[in-house]
């Protein structure tokens, strides 16, 4: 019996020094065992080093930024889709994905593209300024935080928390400061780049742990894998990490599933003490960078998720390799110039194009 062919596209293509979760996904989607694709890049930038790696991407058409526009990112996809037919559409970036929530059934009804999303409200509800009172809604150990808009705000916030404070973007970037003139230094510099709010965070020391995970919406944990970073970048990014055998990470994230019901990928940035309390700072609503370390220990998520949009049974992934590592490396690609411009002039660019 010959497997399903599907058409999935896929962002985050900037496998960078701060790399997006697209090029990992795609290779895990290349690696699918239920069926085959044709991988269809979205980008925003020229640069984005995806756009360029044709044996992985067949083909990539830009998209406008979010700040145009739902409608306009809109009529976009109903362009591409006249001509690729996508499937499944598997978003990466945090600054889209209200967006695509937003359009999903849209998507779904009248372009006939499926996504795994989250809901709206459980979107919202994890954002970095809201964490500490969705912790409390469903019973996850959770660092206070306060979300703030100026500098003038800091000193009350620091008479309360203390220092080190951690200081977080709306959407990326954190860093720890040590006094009030470093809390202003890291607001001045989060905040010309993200923009406000910025998220002061009660510092919780510990080893920060991760997991990378996909939920079914109803309160089932398909799969989950826990990791510690061994190699850490100076943007706090990991460069290398080890799975882990821990069943107090895995049951935290099975009431996790169970208590908030959400539906997609995540990953879970957590702090376990050294008496060996798990604290959750961060939940992010897409795959990580790191979700290879997943396939290459037993699950692949990306997969998972296809066949979940597609109606395909799945069955939860229960068991993963222990000990498994991922080294993350730097490669130089020679491209020509005529792609570049291809992609900058025309909106699209690749080797595969598919001819109606």
């Amino acid at each position: 019996m010959s497997k399903p062919h599907y058409t999935i596209a896929v962002s985050g293509l900037n496998n960078i020094d701060s790399p997006g979760p697209g090029m990992p996904v795609i290779r895990a989607l290349k690696e699918a065992e239920s069926f085959t694709t044709r991988i269809i890049g979205l980008s925003y930038d020229s640069f984005e080093p995806g756009l360029y790696m044709n044996e992985w991407v067949d083909y990539t058409y830009q998209l406008p930024f979010p700040s145009a526009g739902q409608e306009i990112l809109m009529n976009r996809l109903r362009q591409i889709q006249n001509i690729e037919k996508i499937d499944v559409l598997i978003p990466n970036f945090d600054a889209e994905l209200f967006s695509f929530i937003r359009l999903s059934n849209r998507l779904d009804k009248e372009l006939g593209i499926k996504t795994i999303l989250p809901e709206e409200q459980a979107f919202e509800e994890r954002h970095k300024a809201n964490l500490s009172a969705w912790g409390q809604k469903h019973n996850i150990q959770v660092p206070p935080g306060t979300m703030i808009h100026s500098i003038y705000e800091i000193p009350a916030v620091a008479a309360q928390y203390g220092y080190p404070l951690v200081i977080k973007g709306k959407y990326y970037e954190a860093g720890i400061a040590y006094s009030y003139d470093q809390a202003v230094n890291w607001f001045h510099k989060i905040s010309a780049k993200w923009g406000l709010p910025i998220i002061l965070q009660k510092f919780v020391t510990g080893t920060e742990v991760n997991i990378t995970a996909l939920g079914d919406g109803n309160g089932q944990m398909i799969g989950a894998v826990p990791m510690r970073k061994q190699v850490i970048t100076d943007k706090g990014k990991a460069w290398a990490g080890v799975t882990l055998e821990d069943e107090k990470m895995m049951d935290f994230a099975r009431h996790l599933f169970k208590e908030t019901r959400w539906k997609g990928p995540c990953e879970l940035e957590m702090i376990r003490t050294k008496e060996g309390a798990l604290y959750l700072i961060e939940l992010n609503p897409r795959f990580p960078a790191w979700v290879y370390l997943a396939v290459g220990s037993g699950q692949n998520h990306p997969e998972a998720l296809v066949n979940m949009a597609m109606g395909n049974t799945v069955k939860p992934m229960d068991t993963y390799d222990i000990g498994k590592m991922f080294i993350r490396y730097s490669w130089d690609m020679i491209v020509n110039m005529k792609d570049f411009e291809q992609i900058s002039v025309h909106g699209e660019a690749g080797k595969n194009k598919k001819e109606n």
